[in-house]
């Protein structure tokens, strides 16, 4: 199985352009905060609430059961010979460069690293307009100030990171998609 990972901030549009993505490419879509949810029957939230550790826990063993899969179907494929490799597409977390365990597994993965880049205003905004207020990491004195700084040490490690940097701002999650398919060449 390859997998194209869509990195970058919280509310970057990662869940909407992998939808599209996946929608264009006739692909399975895997949101990791879903999967999370599935696996523990809690919200990233919730237990990002409860604390950061047992947040990234959950993340990581997240992010090996998709490694887990990926393999089985890397040792199916081998088996069926065809040679057509199946595709996943994933949205991470808007957090998740600062589980290195959770990036480690990702290094190890047969994946396209792909960060969606905006910038901290407009992602700022984003957040503060999002049902639920603020998420729990920005409960601080100055959460504007405190995103902002994270922002910017996220970004240049997701930059780091990523093997495709895509500029999202202002585009639709099907413009993104289709961006995507030209710099991978999945047409």
């Amino acid at each position: 199985m390859k997998d194209i990972i869509l990195t970058g901030p919280k509310h970057s549009g990662k869940t909407r352009a992998g939808k599209a993505l996946a929608s264009l490419c006739s692909c399975e879509f895997t949101d990791l905060d879903e999967l999370i949810t599935q696996r523990t029957g809690k919200s990233a939230r919730q237990l990002y609430t409860e604390g950061k550790e047992i947040f990234q826990k959950a993340e990581t063993e997240a992010v090996e059961s998709l490694a887990s899969t990926a393999d089985n179907a890397a040792d199916n494929s081998a088996a069926n010979s065809s040679g057509d490799e199946q595709l996943r597409i994933v949205a991470a977390g808007g957090g998740m460069i600062d589980n290195q365990d959770a990036v480690a597994i990702i290094k190890k993965l047969n994946a396209v690293v792909i960060y969606l880049s905006i910038d901290a205003a407009s992602a700022w905004e984003r957040i503060a307009r999002s049902p639920g207020g603020l998420p729990p990491f920005l409960q601080t004195e100055n959460p504007q100030e405190t995103h902002r700084a994270l922002h910017e040490r996220r970004a240049a490690a997701y930059s780091q990171m990523a093997d495709i940097v895509i500029e999202a701002e202002g585009k639709q999650s099907e413009k993104i998609a289709a961006e995507i398919i030209s710099k991978i060449n999945l047409s």
